[in-house]
């Protein structure tokens, strides 16, 4: 059976991908959560991944890091990771390389906390590009592949890569097209997604950069956790 290493489920965007490609396409595998600590993860991380960061996959002997990397491992044993067809499967390794590798302004100014609700200081101009491009590019495939995922009935890697950006639309009230808008409330109201949520209002660990992340960037208007003052 597959091991999952991840960290923190109210701030790590990039365990998320992986954890629920894997729940939705009900991929065998046990979670090993290591939470983020004050200042550097190397030494801890290093037990696990090559990289000293999250996720890594391990496969017996054999350890994957990367979300990407891990996605492509568990394509060449699941198929139904990409889409069958191949010019929607070469659209969806398009968008899912978009968003390993672009898209900053966005990570910077709107950190994933799944827990807070947040009124940004100001919408940079930057950050606008980058929700209208997310936009522009989940609206294109809606349409190509008739929903209500990316790539059609089905879900697969691009939508699981996409995932992490819902959890933003909701700390971050950040507005879309209705179609796009549409798209998130699909992805939020998944049960896998809905049971990361559930667990990241009960972490008991709060890391300091974390958090001072998302404050610095808004107000914090609301926190959900169970426990914040833990």
């Amino acid at each position: 059976m597959y091991i999952l290493y991840i960290a923190n489920k109210n701030y790590s965007s990039w365990s998320l991908r992986p954890w629920l490609l894997m729940q939705q396409l009900a991929i065998p595998s046990q979670e090993r959560m290591v939470p983020f600590t004050t200042g550097s993860n190397w030494e801890q991380f290093r037990h696990f991944s090559p990289t000293g960061r999250v996720p890594c996959l391990r496969d017996q002997e054999i350890y994957i890091w990367d979300s990407l990397a891990i996605t492509e491992y568990l394509a060449e044993r699941y198929p139904a990771v990409w889409p069958q067809d191949s010019k929607v499967r070469a659209w969806a390794r398009s968008a899912v390389a978009e968003m390993h590798s672009g898209f900053q302004t966005l990570r910077d100014h709107c950190p994933m906390n799944c827990a807070l609700r947040v009124q940004l200081h100001e919408m940079a101009a930057p950050l606008t590009r980058d929700i209208r491009r997310i936009d522009e590019l989940w609206c294109d495939g809606l349409n190509r592949h008739g929903g209500p995922y990316l790539t059609g009935s089905a879900f697969t890697a691009v939508d699981a890569f996409f995932a992490p950006v819902a959890y933003r639309v909701q700390t971050y009230s950040l507005k879309l097209s209705s179609a796009a808008t549409a798209y998130v409330d699909q992805l939020l109201s998944l049960a896998a997604m809905r049971n990361w949520y559930d667990a990241a209002l009960t972490e008991p660990w709060r890391e300091q950069h974390h958090e001072e992340e998302a404050s610095q960037r808004g107000t914090v208007l609301k926190d959900y956790r169970i426990s914040p003052s833990v």
